[in-house]
């Protein structure tokens, strides 16, 4: 494994250290989306180098796709002096969805087009090469010299806009020279592991990193430390799990969000508000599944997963033998699966050896086994739905009034505080 992931590590650890910068500026500034948008303009260029008969990886590509980048940011910089007329995250807006209409046009012409945009949109960071790791640390060791030896305009014009005004700095040549090095950036990234990995690497470790740290020296400290963690992570899942490896960075990502969110609301919850709040939800549970029982009830789910009982009391002995041959069968067939998929993902990462016939034979048969199981589920979701017709009243109602109760105690113990503390005053 290590020898596989190495170098899409390190090309992770590369790509969060110039991206938590840029995206520390692009949060003062207020454009968090300018890095979706810029991305999105870079990948537009690729698609017309693609049309155009080049391939995404080519020197060709790079030019089309830097000069389409360039354009975008040279128009986001001539746009902030007439923010107040025109705001920048409308621009921003637009010319993502500009951007991303032409492309879907673009690609609809092109051979292979839904997996071109799939690859814009998630990259291929795990064939990265040892030489496209080293071209692209040199390039961000450049841009981030050039960034530190301009610190200070640089600084000034993100994090302290009136105080440059106040030093007359030329704010509109710094922002060309921000958005400058950010297009060349954004190009680069964009092209080795996609638009939505290139917008996490921005926007998350430095808005985690903020949460934790006012100093700026800090906060890119944290915001390295969290990218670098999280790259591992994702990269980690994708071989564990056998998951596309762009998207399992960004759901590491996405999980490290919340994580962190429930974990700094949590605590400063009262207990009042807690048993409110925990009211809310059962009463809210209990009347989605009296109003709309078909819907998904992922509660009730993972309860019937836990505790059998709790679907099968409401089955049909018929319904409730049905259900034993699905689930068998499904663990037949999960069994089955796990083998050939192992045997696929070693083909995959070269550990054994395939003739191409054999591996496309395999891939097939995967494909089709992964149909017959969806239809066991099919089944099974259906039996679900019948259980979920009975399950209304004799489940759903009592927690609608577990629910209400423990609404009206609560309001009703905080009206009884505050008129003790008024009678005792």
């Amino acid at each position: 494994m290590i020898e596989l992931l190495l170098w899409p590590l390190v090309a992770g650890f590369v790509l969060a250290g110039i991206h938590a910068y840029f995206g520390m500026h692009v949060l003062a500034r207020g454009v968090v989306f300018v890095d979706l948008s810029l991305a999105q303009v870079a990948a537009l260029g690729l698609t017309i180098a693609i049309l155009a008969g080049h391939s995404v990886q080519s020197e060709a590509g790079y030019w089309y796709a830097f000069a389409f980048a360039i354009g975008g940011a040279a128009l986001f910089a001539l746009a902030r002096p007439y923010e107040k007329l025109l705001q920048q995250e409308a621009v921003i807006g637009i010319v993502y969805a500009v951007s991303a209409s032409i492309g879907v046009l673009a690609l609809d012409r092109a051979p292979q087009g839904a997996e071109h945009i799939k690859q814009l949109l998630i990259g291929s960071i795990l064939i990265v090469t040892p030489q496209e790791v080293a071209h692209i640390a040199l390039l961000y060791a450049a841009i981030g010299a050039v960034h530190l030896f301009f610190r200070r305009p640089l600084l000034e014009v993100s994090f302290h806009p009136l105080l440059a005004a106040a030093l007359r700095r030329n704010v509109l040549f710094w922002d060309v020279v921000f958005y400058g090095s950010f297009a060349l950036v954004v190009t680069s990234s964009v092209r080795m592991v996609g638009v939505l990995l290139v917008f996490s690497y921005l926007i998350i470790p430095a808005a985690l990193a903020g949460l934790f740290a006012v100093d700026l020296r800090w906060r890119l400290l944290l915001a390295w430390a969290l990218g670098a963690g999280l790259t591992a992570v994702g990269l980690y899942a994708s071989w564990t799990w056998d998951l596309p490896t762009g998207p399992a960075i960004v759901t590491a990502f996405g999980a490290a969000t919340a994580l962190m969110v429930l974990g700094l609301s949590v605590p400063k919850l009262t207990m009042r508000a807690a048993a409110l709040f925990a009211s809310a939800v059962v009463a809210l549970a209990g009347l989605l599944l009296v109003a709309f029982p078909a819907m998904d009830q992922p509660w009730l789910d993972a309860l019937e997963d836990i505790a059998p009982p709790v679907q099968t009391a409401f089955l049909s002995s018929g319904e409730r033998f049905t259900r034993n041959e699905v689930l068998d069968s499904i663990a037949r067939a999960r069994a089955e699966l796990l083998r050939l998929r192992a045997l696929e993902q070693d083909v995959r990462w070269g550990k054994i050896e395939m003739e191409p016939d054999k591996a496309e034979r395999l891939r097939q048969y995967l494909a089709g086994r992964s149909e017959i199981s969806a239809g066991d589920q099919l089944v099974l979701r259906h039996l679900r739905g019948k259980g979920r017709e009975r399950q209304r009243l004799a489940l759903g109602l009592p927690l609608l009034i577990i629910g209400f109760g423990g609404i009206y105690a609560v309001r009703r113990g905080r009206r009884h505080a505050l008129r003790h503390d008024l009678e005792s005053q």
